[in-house]
């Protein structure tokens, strides 16, 4: 099955379109997909996804650049979120050291919290680490969880080996369409079949075809088509396995059961 391991649905971006943004995905052959709250305020709306569409998982946590308006409290209010067994990982968690005022004693602080968080719920997570990983890995060896996924990996292969090690599957979508991608495509093209998964991060990181576009989970087809292409294998072969991996890495997503085309919701 083609999943988008990372794809915010509940975006502003798709707020004109979005039943039509499924129904595309699903007409180009996409199964299933995984969303990912960045705060609080947003719970309410990946969840609402998933209660709607079978096709659809979410998950719940509070992402490194939202940490400077969550408030006091929002830790407690997503643990009992957690509680309620809806979400199938705690995501998007981690940390962002690319913003220059992103705060980053104020990310490590939720980070810790919700990586305890995913420990005491024996939950996977969903990983934002961008210039961060080596940070990162620190806090999971300090704080090992049931592994998860690095959403948008762009680190080294030493990098990359660590987090698959932890039990990290590896999360690869627009930015490997781009020809001057040079470390992300030879990575993507060498590094164990079982450790990558596929995500769009729509309406984020558009692909070479869509660049300065918003990015939607209908492109991941293209995706799959640009890594089976880089690692010389038929694309089957490669979304039965890339589905594979994103089932091994939150097994929540196991449940998911595709919409037909013809019956978009």
């Amino acid at each position: 099955m083609l999943i988008d391991t990372h794809c915010h649905l509940d975006a502003a971006e798709f707020d004109p379109d979005r039943e039509a943004v499924l129904a595309a995905a699903r007409e180009a052959g996409v199964g299933g997909f995984l969303v990912p709250a960045v705060e609080v305020g947003n719970f309410d709306a990946v969840a609402a996804l998933s209660a709607r569409h079978p096709d659809c998982r979410h998950a719940y946590g509070i992402h490194p650049m939202y940490v400077r308006r969550a408030e006091e409290g929002d830790l407690d209010i997503l643990r009992e979120r957690l509680a309620e067994g809806a979400a199938v990982a705690v995501g998007e968690i981690g940390l962002d050291g690319f913003v220059a005022d992103g705060d980053l004693p104020r990310q490590r602080l939720y980070f810790e919290a919700q990586l305890r968080l995913a420990r005491s719920f024996d939950l996977p997570v969903v990983l934002h680490i961008r210039r961060a990983q080596d940070e990162i890995l620190k806090f999971l060896r300090r704080l090992p969880v049931r592994g998860g996924i690095a959403h948008a990996f762009n680190g080294s292969r030493q990098q990359a080996e660590t987090f698959i090690k932890l039990g990290f599957k590896l999360g690869f979508g627009g930015a490997m369409t781009y020809e001057g991608s040079r470390r992300i495509r030879e990575l993507a093209a060498s590094l164990p079949l079982e450790s990558i998964v596929l995500e769009t991060d729509a309406p984020d990181i558009p692909p070479t075809w869509g660049a300065g576009q918003r990015n939607a989970p209908d492109n991941l087809p293209r995706f799959a088509e640009v890594l089976a292409g880089l690692r010389g294998m038929p694309v089957e072969e490669l979304i039965a396995a890339t589905g594979a991996n994103a089932r091994v890495a939150i097994p929540g997503l196991a449940s998911l059961r595709p919409v037909a085309p013809c019956c978009g919701r």
